[in-house]
């Protein structure tokens, strides 16, 4: 992989008010034009920080990528109503101390990196103690995002690896 950081931009879906979303990702480019994420994408599904991709121009709600390998993260999106900067407190040095990373903090949104091999039950609970009532979390690459609950299955292979 090369050291210098790109920017991709992907479409990730229609935004309330009917106009086109677009995402930014970082990543570093390859000699074969392959993408690996540099953070766990916001909106993307399907993908997480250190899987690689190619581009592949399609749109119009086909996917603009193929995923050629993937990392073993799990992309984790936790949203509040109110300011997530309390519970990034709570949760992010706690994931850390896992091995997680905080990839993404806006005042109402939080984006973490962290490895299957943890477990979904321990990352489960964690996550679950840390909500109040005015936030939710959701994994952004372990379900299928054409319909959003068949489970992808990944992780069975990276696990059978580890």
């Amino acid at each position: 992989m090369s050291s210098a950081l790109s920017h991709i931009e992907l479409f990730a879906g229609i935004g309330p008010e009917g106009a086109p979303v677009v995402e930014r990702l970082q990543v570093q480019v390859n000699e074969n034009n392959e993408c690996q994420l540099v953070r766990s994408p916001a909106f993307i599904k399907g993908i997480a920080s250190g899987d690689v991709i190619k581009l592949t121009g399609a749109g119009e709600g086909k996917p603009q990528f193929e995923l050629l390998r993937r990392s073993g993260n799990l992309a984790i999106r936790v949203l509040s109503r109110g300011d997530v900067q309390a519970l990034s407190e709570r949760l992010t040095p706690q994931l850390e101390q896992l091995g997680g990373e905080l990839d993404v903090e806006t005042p109402r949104l939080l984006i973490y990196s962290v490895h299957v091999s943890l477990g979904f039950a321990a990352i489960e609970a964690l996550l679950n103690a840390a909500m109040d009532e005015q936030s939710a979390w959701f994994y952004g690459n372990v379900y299928d995002p054409a319909d959003g609950t068949t489970p992808l299955n990944w992780w069975l292979e990276v696990l059978a690896q580890v």
